[in-house]
């Protein structure tokens, strides 16, 4: 047993035992923002055996105020969150497996990956993703912590399947929080308070502490000094389609999931092609540059200024159109660009 978490066997929830069972187990966290980076980092300081870390974002200014994990230099680089994260979690500790994918948590993609996965974090901004989320953890019967702040509110759920409601029966009871730290701004200590209940509610589930998995609906506001907890066993609906008695999981119909969306509480319009692949970004970078368009990249993506508009390109062929939230102005960019 490595040195480096004696101080965590100590404890008596966790020990020698649970030590063995956190480095045996595989997470998935959806999202590498702010309370993606938060989990991710305590996470693999804990010693988790594998971490799979979804993101279709890249690091800007903005985040830096309360995402973790990111330097000025990520800024600088426009690196993708999800590469960002993984060298720096790679630092962290060499002993935890990083996968970093960058691109969107479709239902395809939750899918093809959630074999082996143990636990799902949800560190997303959107609920057509957390949608998905609810209806793979239902699917394949893997536990997963809901989470989301803005202000100095925030909010944590687990949800167990066959023993608590889902986030689709929540839904019927809560009123979930529809701001965005966009456009109602966002405290570090928000995200940390979230963050706290997300990875302590994490361990328990990953020494497989059952009894101690808190099962009510938490939620905060730290400026106005309240703080409640729900007791939701009764939220539950045996008709739900998501977990009820004959359940279709309608967020994992991949014809319903958006190929063109505009991103929560932003002057920006993502565009994901019908059909994904590899593109050459240091081709497509060379005609932009000739058609005199000024182009900035990494590895991971192209920067295109185009007046007070600007195209972030990545190599799966995904973009991001700053400064309109007009999706039919956003597509006749995107094929000006891209064909």
């Amino acid at each position: 047993m490595s040195e480096r978490y004696s101080r965590q066997v100590l404890f008596p929830g966790i020990g020698k035992a649970g030590q063995e069972k956190i480095s045996a187990k595989h997470v998935l966290m959806i999202g590498a923002g702010a309370l993606g980076s938060g989990n991710a980092e305590i996470l693999t300081r804990a010693g988790v055996g594998k971490i799979t870390i979804i993101d279709r974002d890249y690091v800007e200014a903005s985040n830096l105020q309360r995402q973790q994990l990111y330097t000025e230099e990520d800024v600088a680089e426009k690196l993708p969150k999800a590469a960002a994260a993984e060298k720096r979690l790679k630092a962290i500790n060499s002993e935890v497996e990083i996968a970093a994918i960058i691109g969107d948590a479709t239902p395809l993609l939750l899918e093809e990956l959630v074999g082996g996965v143990d636990l799902i974090i949800d560190a997303t901004d959107n609920f057509e993703t957390r949608m998905a989320i609810n209806d793979v953890s239902q699917k394949y019967n893997i536990p997963w912590i809901y989470g989301a702040c803005v202000g100095s509110f925030g909010m944590s759920f687990v949800i167990l399947p066959g023993k608590t409601p889902c986030l689709n029966c929540l839904l019927r009871t809560i009123p979930l929080q529809g701001m965005t730290c966009d456009t109602g701004g966002i405290i570090a200590p928000t995200v940390q308070m979230v963050i706290s209940h997300q990875t302590a509610e994490a361990i328990k589930i990953l020494v497989e502490d059952w009894d101690a998995v808190r099962t009510s609906f938490v939620s905060f506001d730290l400026w106005r000094n309240q703080y409640t907890s729900l007791k939701m066993s009764k939220a539950k609906v045996a008709g739900c389609l998501s977990c009820g008695e004959e359940r279709t999981y309608p967020y994992l119909d991949h014809e319903n999931m958006m190929k063109t969306s505009v991103l929560c509480g932003r002057d920006t319009v993502q565009i994901r092609p019908s059909k994904q692949g590899e593109i050459s970004l240091e081709k497509l970078s060379g005609q932009l540059t000739s058609l005199g368009y000024v182009v900035k990249g990494n590895p991971y993506l192209l920067s295109v200024e185009m007046g007070e508009e600007r195209m972030v390109i990545f190599n799966d062929g995904r973009a991001l159109i700053h400064g309109t939230k007009d999706i039919t102005h956003a597509k006749t960019i995107y094929h000006r660009i891209l064909g």
